[in-house]
């Protein structure tokens, strides 16, 4: 929004310092907006939280009694937190981005429909006695289904020009004679939509139309839940999720400048920059969340924030063409949903044994006696070692 009175100002000869136009003082920009917003209102959200009383539950002493032991002080601890994050990305994005970018819009849509389902997730929980919310198969057909018309707008060139696609151009120096010169081959939306690109390695794999659907529905659907299986223990979800919402925005960022993009032999993505800037704007709004979510935990950001957030980093990795940088950079996520895959698996084909103690990973380590602050804290840990790893790709391939 500010960037069209921006753009006004200047048509009426007034002069705009041009900083406020470039992507990275807007990726600033928008992270201190959306840190600020959540720190300010953050105790007098959590206060109508209290005064709704929509608390969290906590899982029943029959199903697991010493993790009902040892959270049952976090009962009635107000949840749906989600909603003050997804309130400071909207306003960073109305900001500070480009309303006429079709990534500025694939995002929005994202935010609303994943945090509308986490939303009424969260809402059926907490009134309907017994209620365990959105049933699974349900909430996986609509995750599916949203990541699938994702996919369907950038793999299929006709629907694509109802909104201005991007382009994206590959560089390479060649030697002509004595001299090398630059060599850039563009790409149209689906044309780069289905090229697969592995940290560390030069070459992209080139993917069928059917294989990059199904990749594109299993990231989105995949990033969704895994983030909302971490949400398990105070500021472990929130902590990780800036992270990982760095590296990313750290791709946009650079992916949206050619020379630099030409420089660390990457895929130039045009106007992927806008895309950087509400990474950062997540990075400040779960950053700002963190300062009530750590422990104890005043406030819970429910399923309204993780499944909407996870889902956000999904799609920002798909239009990045970056998923395994997610995979690295958001080594967590992964960790705890294999470790739910692997107990269920375990548990219905080796005669009711179980690999873990208890599922996700983090009550693991709960239920061997780590303090909550101890699995965090290292969690925590790991998740920044492989951000590191991630960035590091950038220089090793």
């Amino acid at each position: 929004m500010l960037l069209f009175l921006f753009e006004f100002l200047h048509s009426l000869g007034l002069k705009i310092p041009s900083a406020f136009t470039n992507f990275s003082t807007r990726m600033i920009l928008a992270a201190l907006t959306a840190l600020l917003f959540v720190i300010i209102l953050g105790p007098r959200f959590i206060k109508k939280l209290y005064e709704l009383k929509i608390g969290q539950t906590i899982r029943s002493v029959q199903e697991v009694p010493l993790l009902a032991e040892l959270h049952g002080k976090k009962k009635d601890t107000p949840t749906m937190g989600g909603v003050l994050i997804l309130a400071a990305l909207a306003l960073s994005l109305f900001l500070w981005m480009d309303l006429r970018s079709v990534f500025t819009l694939i995002l929005l849509l994202t935010m609303l429909v994943l945090g509308f389902l986490g939303g009424m997730d969260d809402y059926l929980k907490l009134k309907l006695k017994n209620s365990k919310g959105v049933r699974g198969r349900k909430k996986m057909l609509v995750q599916v289904g949203f990541s699938a018309l994702i996919a369907f707008y950038l793999l299929t060139p006709a629907v694509q020009s109802w909104l201005r696609p991007p382009i994206a151009k590959e560089q390479s120096w060649v030697n002509s004679g004595k001299r090398a010169q630059i060599q850039a081959k563009a790409f149209s939306l689906s044309e780069y939509t289905r090229r697969f690109y592995v940290p560390f390695f030069k070459t992209p794999f080139y993917l069928s139309w059917i294989l990059s659907f199904l990749l594109i529905l299993f990231v989105i659907t995949g990033s969704s839940n895994a983030v909302n299986l971490t949400d398990g223990l105070d500021g472990l979800a929130a902590g990780c999720l800036v992270m990982v919402s760095l590296v990313l925005g750290l791709f946009a960022f650079l992916s949206n400048h050619l020379d630099l993009a030409r420089y660390l032999n990457i895929l130039y993505i045009e106007g992927s920059g806008e895309i950087g800037v509400f990474l950062f704007a997540m990075a400040g709004a779960c950053l700002g969340f963190l300062w009530y979510n750590g422990y104890p935990a005043q406030v819970f950001m429910g399923d309204t924030g993780s499944l909407a957030l996870g889902g956000l980093l999904g799609v920002s990795s798909v239009l990045l063409r970056r998923e395994m940088v997610l995979a690295i950079a958001g080594a967590i996520f992964v960790a705890e949903a294999l470790s739910v895959i692997l107990q269920v698996l375990s548990y219905r084909y080796r005669n009711k044994k179980r690999i873990f103690l208890c599922s996700p990973l983090h009550h693991h380590f709960e239920y061997k006696g780590w303090p909550e602050t101890k699995v965090v804290i290292r969690f925590w840990i790991v998740s920044l070692l492989f951000a590191i790893i991630a960035v590091a790709s950038l220089k090793f391939q």
